[in-house]
């Protein structure tokens, strides 16, 4: 008999690995950079305003999120903001960029775990050359039959990857610390969705949960065999 869930899907950043509080950070380093021109929380709300604007643009992860830095320091600056200032928040972006992989904890033994008798598929947004550095640095690409790297989440992309998996939408699920990019979409696609909260969660990631029978939530990806196990 075939199992019910036959493809688990996983999401990277803040899943797997560390990746907001680097992206906190860098942005504590940018108010203490602009300090002398604008409050802190006058800053933070500019900041995020140009990040939503600029999503369509530039997309997910730190290049976005640098030039979105950029635009914001021009502004609050009204166009006065010195060529060393631009010239560190540049630098910011590259410390990001070059900033070595730190895997949650039980992120490897979750996958080692079930990739003997599961399709196993990352699904990740972000930059592409950023987000296939850190998969091969953290040392869990060869256990993925399948890795996507997408512009977005919605149910359709689910609805498209999974569909190219074994036994479909219906006999996957997705595990990921996003309400809005990774559980609610792929349950709304016809699949499993579980979540895995963390600390830290960008504001723009925030969601309801859903009340619906494909949903469930664990502590930490050390219970996410025991879940899988008893989904069947």
């Amino acid at each position: 008999m075939d199992r019910k869930l036959q493809t688990i899907a996983f999401d990277a950043d803040d899943t797997l690995w560390h990746n907001e509080r680097f992206f906190n950070l860098t942005q504590e380093r940018f108010a203490d950079l602009l300090a002398d021109h604008v409050a802190r929380d006058h800053l933070d709300a500019r900041l995020l305003e140009a990040e939503k604007r600029n999503i369509g643009h530039y997309g997910f992860g730190v290049k976005g999120f640098v030039l979105s830095m950029i635009e914001t320091a021009v502004e609050v600056t009204e166009g006065r903001v010195p060529g060393t200032v631009i010239g560190q928040i540049l630098s910011y972006g590259q410390d990001m960029l070059a900033h070595p992989i730190e895997l949650l904890p039980h992120a490897q033994d979750a996958v080692e775990a079930l990739a003997p008798d599961h399709h196993l598929v990352l699904i990740t947004k972000g930059d592409l050359l950023h987000q296939e550095r850190k998969l091969a640095q953290s040392g869990l690409g060869e256990m993925f039959d399948r890795v996507e790297i997408v512009s977005d989440k919605q149910p359709q992309t689910y609805a498209r990857i999974f569909a190219a998996c074994p036994g479909g939408p219906e006999a996957a699920m997705m595990v990921g610390n996003s309400l809005k990019s990774d559980v609610n979409p792929a349950i709304r696609a016809g699949s499993w969705g579980v979540f895995v909260p963390q600390d830290l969660a960008w504001s723009l990631e925030h969601d309801d949960r859903l009340d619906h029978p494909r949903f469930r939530e664990i502590p930490h990806l050390g219970a996410l065999a025991q879940l899988v196990h008893a989904i069947g």
